[in-house]
């Protein structure tokens, strides 16, 4: 979770100084593409295509098409509204995957758990602060883009029982690679050296962010998992302030107290739980 947290971090960054000059579906067709080359070495150290075939097609179909247009929403926000309000907002996300995990995935949500989710959205809704200005079209986008999040990570964590981290991270590159070829082959115009470089950074932190998600959920719950994600919200504040003045509040540092103070609880409630059969 470490590794995802600053990977994303940095897809962060240069997603916005790549959507200065390019399309989104450009960038996330560029994105995939990439990001299966760059699989390449590890999926002939793997056992090549053929330990990449798969008895659930259906879910990666359908995981992948949801990741996607949440994916697309994400990169849509950052052209309208601040960093760190796009990464607050898509922190709705746990909300959505703690309630199908423990709905449809049998994950028992304790006290720490239920805890560590509240804090953490109470923290968000501090810096995000939404009564006091009327609704972006922004902020609905990126709160649309959460719900897709927060489904797609649920069926990651339902595919790692049968799937290897790698095998789900191929399938979510050739899906993707194939949903968004014919929009980005409409919007495409040639990247500068200045994009292309943004666009191997998107591509290279992307991929091997969500291999780092996904050898997570091997090891925890995702009800486990998640919460520790709500750190990516005050780092990208942060980044926003350093990158880009965007105000850095009282409300922004008291909002990421309660986010690091709710991982904590729950870190600590699940090293004292018997650790699983497999993990």
């Amino acid at each position: 979770m470490a590794g995802w947290l600053a990977l994303m971090l940095i897809v962060a960054v240069a997603g916005r100084e790549t959507t200065r000059e390019l399309n989104v579906f450009q960038i996330m067709e560029v994105r995939s593409a990439l990001g299966l080359l760059m699989l390449v070495p590890l999926i002939q150290l793997n056992g090549g295509l053929a330990a990449m075939r798969t008895s659930r097609p259906l879910q990666h179909i359908a995981r992948n098409l949801i990741h996607y247009a949440a994916q697309l929403g994400w990169f849509f926000a950052l052209t309208l509204i601040p960093l760190g309000q796009v990464v607050a907002i898509e922190f709705t996300m746990p909300i959505w995957t703690a309630l199908l995990a423990a709905s449809f995935l049998g994950e028992r949500m304790n006290l720490a758990k239920i805890l560590a989710i509240a804090l953490g959205l109470f923290g968000v809704a501090i810096i995000v602060r939404p009564g006091t200005s009327g609704v972006d079209p922004g902020q609905l986008i990126a709160l649309g883009a959460a719900v897709g999040f927060g489904t797609s990570i649920a069926m990651m964590k339902s595919l790692t029982r049968t799937e290897t981290t790698l095998r789900i991270i191929f399938w979510m590159l050739v899906i993707q690679s194939a949903a968004g070829f014919f929009p980005a082959l409409h919007v495409w115009q040639w990247p500068s050296a200045w994009a292309w470089g943004w666009l191997v950074v998107i591509a290279f932190c992307g991929t091997f962010s969500h291999y780092c998600m996904a050898r997570a959920m091997l090891h925890a719950d995702a009800t486990v998992v998640v919460p520790m994600d709500f750190l990516r919200v005050p780092l990208t504040a942060a980044a926003g302030w350093l990158l880009y003045a965007e105000r850095l509040d009282a409300f922004t540092v008291l909002g990421a107290a309660l986010i690091l103070t709710g991982n904590l609880l729950n870190l600590r409630s699940s090293e004292r739980s018997p650790a699983r059969a497999g993990a």
